[in-house]
């Protein structure tokens, strides 16, 4: 018999994985996970998320010359405000952070919880020392927003993934001029049924600029008899006007696969909130593997691209 040929994984998996653990982090956690990413200079940095025992969430920061090897602050970098309306809405946590740079300020918009419920929060930073509180920019119940790192016709755009049952667990995209309203939203992914991606999906990594579009790295989840498993996939919006989608992939890019992604705070989970490019044409993706650590791998930015032109789906 002849064997079939096995198809190479789309994303290296890097072999020091998990790249970040809470034995790595010098105050208490009990996890680390689901980080935005950016360069700075000649670093890599890294924004994780952590629970504390108190089961709310902080934010750390990390710093990397070669995007693998990390070294931690020995001080959170942000934690739930003490002042004003902030201090309200994030009363129970601060999570899941995403860095845009534009304009020469690194935007970071993170989740916020309270007894209100779930909204994003937009801070700023320069120098990642010292960060600013902007605004909440949504209401409840909102998360995963990530900002796209340029203007279209002197607009900034988002995508979010509101709690909603009326178009269940979607992919929208909202303008603004000011990074602090928002509007004219529209529907651009839903979840497919009998798919990988069926039960929903959200905006993971900040948006890539490619040759052939913006590289849209999501999350899309399926319902299982032993629970939800958490993959990644990809999708391409147009350059000019990302409300366009050119293609999404039919296929996954990334599925839980080694002990601590099946296994750990929320098992059968990859999760992400980041990547970063190089120059040779790869990025480095980053996941949270079970809400428990961080973990890392390559891809060619044009395999993934092909992907979406290639071998596509509806959009919804």
């Amino acid at each position: 018999m002849t064997a079939l040929n096995k198809t190479p994984p789309i994303i290296e998996r890097y072999p020091g994985n998990p790249i970040l653990t809470k034995d790595d982090i010098p105050y208490p956690v009990e996890t680390v996970h689901n980080a935005g990413m950016t360069r700075y200079g000649d670093r890599i940095i890294m924004l994780f998320r952590s629970h504390l025992r108190t089961g709310r969430s902080i934010i750390g920061l990390a710093e990397s010359e070669d995007g693998f090897n990390f070294t931690v602050s020995p001080e959170p970098f942000i934690v739930p405000s003490e002042d004003g309306v902030f201090a309200e809405y994030e009363a129970s946590g601060v999570e899941d952070p995403r860095i845009c740079c534009i304009d020469g300020e690194y935007l970071i918009t993170y989740s916020v919880y309270s007894q209100h419920g779930v909204r994003i929060a937009l801070a700023k930073t320069s120098d990642f020392k010292t960060v600013e509180r902007v605004s909440i920019i949504t209401q409840a119940d909102m998360r995963n927003v990530v900002i796209f790192p340029e203007k279209f016709n002197g607009r900034y755009a988002r995508l979010d993934r509101p709690h909603s049952e009326i178009s269940p667990w979607s992919v929208w995209l909202s303008w603004s001029p000011d990074l602090i309203h928002w509007g004219d939203s529209q529907v651009v992914m839903k979840p497919v049924a009998y798919h990988w991606d069926e039960s929903k999906i959200g905006p993971g990594a900040t948006p890539i600029r490619t040759e052939r579009g913006w590289l849209n790295i999501y999350h899309g989840v399926f319902e299982t008899m032993d629970g939800a498993v958490y993959r990644l996939g990809v999708a391409l919006h147009d350059l000019n006007n990302p409300v366009n989608i050119i293609g999404v992939s039919d296929e996954w890019i990334l599925s839980p696969q080694d002990p601590w992604e099946l296994t750990g705070y929320v098992h059968n989970v990859v999760f992400t909130c980041g990547a970063v490019e190089d120059d040779r044409g790869n990025v480095i993706i980053y996941w949270g593997g079970a809400d428990t650590v961080m973990c890392a791998g390559t891809a060619r930015l044009n395999d993934l691209v092909d992907l979406c032109l290639k071998k596509s789906r509806s959009p919804y």
